[in-house]
């Protein structure tokens, strides 16, 4: 089982973005410090829910002040970028980290971005697929053009390959088909499941979902694949990423009221300041009601009860690795403190 964390950069009321940051930073180095496996970090634009609008940018600097842990995207909003401009920096990150680095991509949300990145509406409902197929396709090939109706350009040369990993120390554990960067796709809806299913991607399944709907999704992403042609051995051994929540404590009832304290002040002003690019009506969740979902659903308690909630979801749905927000708090401290009893207190429980 690998245990990882969510890393949105966070900006609680009263805090400004460098402190969020600064907190994002730490705690990857916390996080390595701890004997964790990876960091994934979260983009978003325009919204103190998540103060990194670059996930490629920040996860370049935690590579540079890492040396084993891996760091991926969770995601990069591709309606946001040009695909082959995303592939690159992947490619980049990939060879300069020793093969540390996964691109995990999503369609995003029908946000204001896509007004202001100039992808419009049609590159959130329809042109995901294309731009995904475009990424895997310079992470994979020596030459690639344009030929969707989104991008079109003529032939070009591959500059730097992604599968020419550039002397020293490697982490091939979860590299691509290729030998290029692991690629994993934002899953919410059985179009998406399909999508990287055909393609043998794995899942990254939101924190929102109990274990009985992800694994539903681990069963559709297999039959899927299946039928797809993939063999037994890459359906089967798909390494898929469950998002969750994690705070331990002494007590289960200490670390529920610490997030019940702390959460829902966050999640109101984060979640309000999303703005839809065509003035469709949205519903905001209930900050405090969602708070207690996620203490529910996710290891949020004492060492023991925060290991076998990963290990029932583990067992529920085939998924073991994860990665969980460690900053509910707020509090760099605290987050830190977090991260160490992740190490210390939980990964022990789990081998």
């Amino acid at each position: 089982m690998r245990i990882g964390t969510f890393v949105l950069a966070a900006q609680f009321p009263g805090q400004g973005p460098g402190e969020a940051l600064h907190r994002a930073v730490r705690s990857t180095e916390a996080a390595e410090e701890s004997g964790l496996d990876s960091v994934w970090l979260a983009e978003h634009h325009f919204v103190p829910y998540g103060v990194c609008p670059s996930a490629t940018t920040l996860a370049a600097l935690l590579l540079g002040r890492t040396r084993r842990i891996r760091v991926g995207t969770a995601v990069s909003v591709l309606p946001n970028h040009h695909p082959v401009a995303l592939a690159e920096q992947a490619a980049l990150l990939h060879l300069t980290s020793g093969g540390r680095f996964s691109l995990g991509v999503g369609r995003g949300g029908p946000w204001v971005d896509l007004e202001v990145f100039g992808g419009g509406l049609d590159a959130y409902e329809n042109g995901f697929p294309e731009a995904l197929e475009l990424v895997l396709a310079w992470l994979r090939e020596a030459r690639v053009a344009g030929r969707g109706e989104r991008f079109g350009f003529r032939e070009v040369a591959v500059v730097p390959r992604a599968d020419e990993l550039l002397a020293g120390p490697q982490d091939a554990s979860q590299e691509g088909p290729s030998g290029g960067p692991e690629v994993i796709v934002a899953c919410t809806s059985p179009t998406s499941v399909r999508l990287a299913a055909t393609r043998a991607l794995p899942m990254l399944l939101g924190m929102h979902c109990g274990d009985e709907e992800k694994a539903e999704m681990v069963a559709l992403w297999r039959t899927a694949a299946r039928e797809a042609g993939h063999p037994p051995e890459v359906v089967e051994g798909a390494a898929h990423v469950s998002a969750g929540v994690a705070q331990i404590a002494d007590s289960t009832g200490d670390a529920a009221e610490l997030l019940v304290k702390t959460m829902p002040g966050w999640l109101r002003q984060g979640l309000d300041a999303h703005v839809t690019v065509d003035g469709r009506h949205r519903v905001m969740r209930d900050p405090v009601a969602y708070t207690e979902l996620l203490s529910g659903l996710h290891p949020v308690g004492t060492p023991r009860l925060a290991a076998d909630r990963l290990a029932a979801t583990a067992e529920r749905t085939g998924v073991t690795r994860f990665a969980l927000l460690v900053e509910g708090s707020g509090d760099l401290a605290a987050t830190e403190e977090n991260v160490r009893r992740l190490g210390a207190d939980v990964l022990p429980l789990l081998t």
